[in-house]
């Protein structure tokens, strides 16, 4: 079975798994996706993440992020740019989501990176999602 939005089944699939309250959730492993998984470490959203072979297959296991209340640290991920519309923006104008409570995930020719860092570095690209 061929996927049309594999990002957007990595969100969706962190999305339910957060709001079920799993310790950890298994994704089908691109690269794409397991530096998506590296920003959102980076930006203390996850614990942690492995990149394994399960039966030949390449598979990332991300390790979810609750506060001592049990809540999740995610407490919303949503998918920006998809194949039927891409949406891409310049340095000036990557969103800040919950005006810079939460991060945007771009992109860019200098590899994936927060919506902050790619402005610091001046540089813009495809709008992937904003976490918060």
């Amino acid at each position: 079975m061929s996927m049309t939005d594999p990002v957007a089944d990595l969100l969706t699939r962190i999305r339910n798994s957060t709001r079920e309250r799993h310790e950890k959730v298994e994704i089908p492993a691109s690269r794409l996706k397991a530096n998506l998984v590296r920003v959102l470490k980076e930006e203390g959203y996850i614990k942690n993440f492995r990149l394994h072979r399960e039966e030949g297959k390449p598979v990332i296991k991300i390790y979810l992020k609750y506060t001592e209340q049990g809540s999740s640290v995610i407490q919303g991920i949503k998918r920006v740019s998809r194949p039927g519309l891409r949406r891409y923006s310049g340095y000036e104008e990557i969103p800040r989501p919950l005006s810079g409570a939460g991060i945007a995930i771009v992109s860019t020719s200098k590899g994936l990176m927060t919506g902050q860092r790619a402005r610091a570095a001046k540089v813009g690209g495809e709008i992937l999602c904003e976490v918060w």
